[in-house]
């Protein structure tokens, strides 16, 4: 799961990646998730790492116990 930084309701930085507000709004609610390839611009962007938009504290657990 990732969630894009609110920063990307600025129509400017919205613009830049070509994107409407619909889009963005999706992203920013967690209803879709960009690709890897847009993850890369936004973080251009927004002048930050793709590292910084993804919150991996929110991972879920993973079992890892054999069946």
């Amino acid at each position: 799961r990732c969630s894009v930084v609110r920063g990307l309701g600025d129509v400017y930085k919205r613009q830049k990646l070509g994107k409407d507000q619909a889009t963005v709004s999706k992203w920013i609610t967690n209803t879709t998730q960009p690709n890897l390839e847009t993850m890369m611009q936004i973080a251009k962007v927004l002048e930050t790492q793709v590292d910084d938009l993804l919150r991996f504290d929110e991972l879920p657990e993973i079992d890892t116990k054999v069946k």
